[in-house]
């Protein structure tokens, strides 16, 4: 049997939009392993036989089918031979986009439907096949946020309700949940993912903290949009704009968790008159459980927490006198590491400027902490500590320069 290449895949969907393409992923129909490895091909899959081509170093798969054994992403077994057709690898794939091939010819094949939908930017599953896999849950809504014009077919977000309401999302691998998050999150429009995630219920299982935002109303006067998780969707498209670091973006969607928790209206007071008592505590707390729980990387995690627990004091930044500014910067351990300022501070700003009629505006507390970080890091610490004393005596000598280098610089 003669063995036959096909281009497949993003590569196909990206090319027919107009996009870049990145990567480019073949299928190999009637080969095998050994015939392969004889034409230089190096196997690297794990699951599957996965090959990278001599020269061009792109993937190669063999077609194969799966058949669903058990719950979760995981549950698969996997068939590949000769006699797997392209047609029948096509059919295992998750959205018609994303199930369009290209011969060596150049001629396409599309047996799903796949060009309609682009053409009409509609996200819809290939077949029922599509409910075995709830990692395809994160997918669509991943799409959803890179593709802005495209919706989810109504099919298809019946069928991930169906999904989810079989308890599918519970079987899902955290570190799996982690990564089609964090790709999301680094789309041209997060909330959406987010949106579709609430739609078919998924959310309410996967980040219960950030679904109970929703419906929590906050004082209009400071956030004219009043609900909390319309306004962590405002915060988290904000920073996408401004192509602000993962660490940044994750920070500005979870910097708020402790609302959904920790409302208290005082008697006789609105819904303009709510507090939010020791959210920013509670916030934190949320922030390192979830991370914890999604094994999120740990450079991701301490600008999240930072962000949670300080940003109340942090927009209030022009108002502190030096002694709480260089507070703030040894609790943030920005004079040790500088560039943790930077990533807390672009969270912040986002949260301020996540708000309706304020996404134009400056963020001052940014040039106050930054100029007061610059001065306190123009100390000699070393120098001082070399005076000796006790440890508490020299951080105190330390603390207390940094404070009159900072009061000197902005005039205080």
């Amino acid at each position: 049997m003669t063995m036959k290449f096909y281009c497949v895949g993003g590569a196909i969907r990206d090319e027919l939009l107009g996009l870049p393409v990145k990567d480019r992923d073949w299928v190999v129909v009637g080969g095998t392993p050994e015939a392969l490895v004889e034409r230089g091909f190096r196997p690297v899959g794990k699951d599957f036989p996965v090959f990278l081509h001599p020269q061009t170093r792109e993937e190669y798969a063999l077609a194969r089918t799966e058949r669903k054994a058990g719950r979760g992403y995981r549950g698969f077994t996997v068939h590949y031979a000769p006699d797997v057709s392209l047609e029948d690898d096509l059919c295992r794939r998750d959205l018609t986009i994303n199930a369009i091939a290209r011969d060596e010819q150049g001629s396409l094949i599309d047996p799903h439907g796949g060009l309609r939908d682009l053409n009409a930017r509609v996200l819809r599953h290939v077949s029922d096949a599509f409910c075995e896999d709830p990692v395809r849950i994160l997918r669509v809504a991943r799409f959803a946020a890179r593709f802005t014009e495209f919706t989810v077919a109504p099919q298809t977000a019946e069928l991930m309700r169906r999904m989810v309401a079989d308890g599918e999302v519970d079987h899902l691998v955290p570190e799996r949940v982690w990564q089609e998050l964090a790709k999301g999150l680094m789309e041209a429009r997060p909330s959406r993912m987010f949106e579709v995630l609430r739609d078919c219920a998924a959310l309410e299982r996967i980040l219960p903290e950030l679904n109970r935002l929703w419906g929590v109303s906050q004082s209009a006067v400071d956030h004219p949009e009043v609900d909390a998780g319309v306004h962590a969707m405002m915060v988290i498209d904000l920073a996408a704009r401004e192509q602000a670091a993962l660490a940044v973006r994750f920070a500005a969607l979870t910097h708020d968790l402790g609302k959904g928790e920790s409302v208290h209206t005082p008697t006789g007071g609105g819904p303009d008159t709510r507090l939010f008592e020791g959210h920013e505590e509670r916030s934190q707390q949320l922030v390192e459980a979830l991370c914890t729980r999604l094994r999120i990387p740990g450079e991701v995690r301490d600008i999240a927490r930072l962000t949670a627990r300080e940003h109340g004091l942090i927009h209030k930044a022009v108002q502190l006198p030096a002694a709480a500014l260089v507070q703030l910067l040894e609790r943030l351990d920005a004079l040790r590491r500088p560039a943790r300022l930077e990533l807390v501070l672009a969270a912040c700003s986002a949260d301020w400027r996540g708000r309706l009629g304020m996404s134009g505006r400056d963020y001052p507390p940014s040039a106050r902490l930054t100029l007061a970080q610059q001065a306190a890091r123009s100390v000699d610490a070393g120098s001082l500590a070399a005076i000796g004393g006790h440890p508490d005596e020299i951080r105190a000598r330390i603390h207390q320069h940094r404070v009159a280098a900072v009061s000197a610089a902005l005039g205080d």
